[in-house]
């Protein structure tokens, strides 16, 4: 699934360039990047809180 998703990303980003710029202005937006690395670091964070409080 992840695979046909990927491709059918690229497909679109071939079809229309446009959609790259426009992708990687949103992608590197430090608001953008700031979410997706907590979101991306909230597990290890979980756990970490938890053997603290254990």
């Amino acid at each position: 699934m992840m695979r046909l998703a990927f491709g059918a990303l690229l497909g679109l980003l071939a079809a229309f360039p446009a959609l790259l710029a426009l992708l990687a202005a949103v992608a590197l937006h430090p608001v953008v990047l700031a979410s997706v690395l907590g979101v991306a670091a909230w597990p290890r964070i979980a756990r970490t809180v938890q053997r603290w409080t254990a």
